[in-house]
């Protein structure tokens, strides 16, 4: 997984756990020094761990996230879903 020129993800379904998404690039950022806020985007999967729980308590299986958090963002404001 990484970023295009344009700060985003090529075009694709990229299946992941919680914590494959907790270790992941949309997390820990990219490595070439941009500035990211790890500990902000760390708290969003938290949180989006908690929605996930809960939906899949509902029998939904599958669950896309999308927005500026899987984008070249430092902060993005949440996940869309």
């Amino acid at each position: 997984m990484k970023f295009n020129s344009f700060g985003l993800l090529p075009p694709d379904d990229y299946e992941l756990t919680i914590e494959e998404l907790k270790e992941s690039l949309l997390v820990n950022g990219p490595q070439n020094g941009t500035i990211w806020d790890k500990k902000w985007r760390k708290h969003l999967v938290r949180q989006l761990e908690l929605m996930v729980k809960q939906l899949w308590n509902v029998g939904i299986s599958e669950i896309f996230i999308d927005g500026s958090f899987v984008e070249n963002k430092a902060h993005p404001n949440d996940i869309d879903g």
